[in-house]
């Protein structure tokens, strides 16, 4: 499909820059492909759900992945330095990371970085490491000095929260944002971004949920920093996904299966948690165990085998997102949700509002 038929007009105004407070007063759209749009709020999020039903939420923990530095090279006129931010988005090793770094057309393999300055692990000195090998789109592995525990320490006594550049463009992170950004059942240290769907969750609103009957369960995919790489790609079927790291483990397959079996519906807090259970799914609809990288893209035309309702905030245009969420519930659909959003004063991205999203039938896609 065109990439361009994802696009839209967002007023920058509609961004928002911090999270709602308390998080469950946000707002909430219900979009019915057959009945359209209605306004509520999140706190009230049981009446649209069933006794029987079962929340599937992922417990991945945003690490501050974001880091500051310097790149030093060896040339013919003496030592080379200059500055250097990279971003983690995947572990590929005990000692090594995936990053997106800036300026990347400059980075080499061999050229050696150093980030951050006084930290515990690193004993006075700064966090070291090279550069062993480069991709496209400003994507290098960087080897580090430090390995396991030692290295998560320093990255931790390192880094910065990396909030979205649509946030950061606009102002610096700071101590609220490393408990905003980070759902409060976080548990499993990975992601380099939130799972935003499930920062609106509170003590109070699970409470409510419990008390009408709705279950929960977790998996965790470690969301990566590829999530806010847009769509170069002038077609969807040229575009190349990022892969991200998660796991369904035998229980939560099982339980899940069971909610299926009695008529229960599974409803994915977030994208994140739909794509693993997607990727875990068989073509008969039977969540299986599952551990590894899943690099799904899902536009409109695929047929959803396992999550039944989404809950889920609004996202970029022509981004992967937005066309997961067509597919989901309807191109049309979509478009006059989203519409209707802006027009009402919903809030976007990681820190706004939510939707919750019925499936549309295969005649309403």
């Amino acid at each position: 499909m065109r990439v361009d038929l994802f696009d839209f007009e967002l007023p920058e105004s509609a961004i928002a820059l911090r999270p709602a407070v308390p998080r469950h007063s946000a707002k909430l759209l219900v979009v019915d492909p057959l009945k359209g749009v209605s306004d509520s709020s999140v706190i009230e999020l049981e009446k649209f759900l069933r006794p029987g039903d079962a929340l599937v939420l992922n417990d991945t923990k945003v690490i501050p992945a974001q880091l500051e530095g310097t790149r030093r090279r060896e040339t013919a006129e003496g030592e080379a330095v200059s500055h250097i931010s990279a971003t983690l988005h995947m572990r590929t090793g005990p000692d090594r990371w995936k990053a997106f770094v800036r300026p990347a057309k400059r980075m080499k393999v061999g050229d050696r970085f150093s980030f951050g300055s006084q930290n515990d692990v690193c004993f006075g000195a700064s966090l070291d490491g090279a550069i062993v090998s480069k991709g496209d789109a400003g994507e290098v592995e960087l080897k580090f000095d430090f390995s396991g525990a030692a290295l998560d320490h320093a990255i931790l006594s390192n880094g910065h929260v990396p909030l979205p550049p649509y946030i950061a463009s606009k102002r610096d992170d700071d101590d609220r944002d490393r408990k905003d950004y980070q759902t409060v059942y976080a548990r499993e240290e990975g992601a380099v971004a939130a799972p935003t769907a499930g920062l609106h969750f509170t003590d109070e609103l699970f409470e409510r949920l419990e008390n009408a009957g709705i279950e929960r369960h977790f998996v965790t995919l470690h969301v990566g920093a590829g999530t806010f790489l847009p769509v170069k790609a002038d077609d969807t079927d040229d575009h190349v996904m990022h892969a991200e790291i998660g796991e369904v483990p035998a229980e939560t397959a099982a339980a899940l299966n069971a909610v299926k079996a009695r008529g229960g519906r599974i409803v994915s807090i977030g994208t994140t948690s739909l794509r693993l259970l997607e990727s875990a799914s068989d073509d008969d609809g039977t969540l299986q165990p599952w551990s590894g990288a899943t690099d799904i893209f899902i536009t409109p035309g695929y047929r959803f085998r396992f999550v039944d309702m989404l809950m889920t905030n609004f996202h970029l245009p022509r981004s992967t997102l937005f066309m997961l969420v067509c597919a989901f519930s309807g191109y049309d659909v979509m478009q006059n949700a989203y519409r209707h959003a802006i027009e009402s004063g919903y809030r976007f991205y990681s820190y706004g509002d939510s939707s919750l999203l019925m499936r549309a039938d295969e005649k309403n896609t």
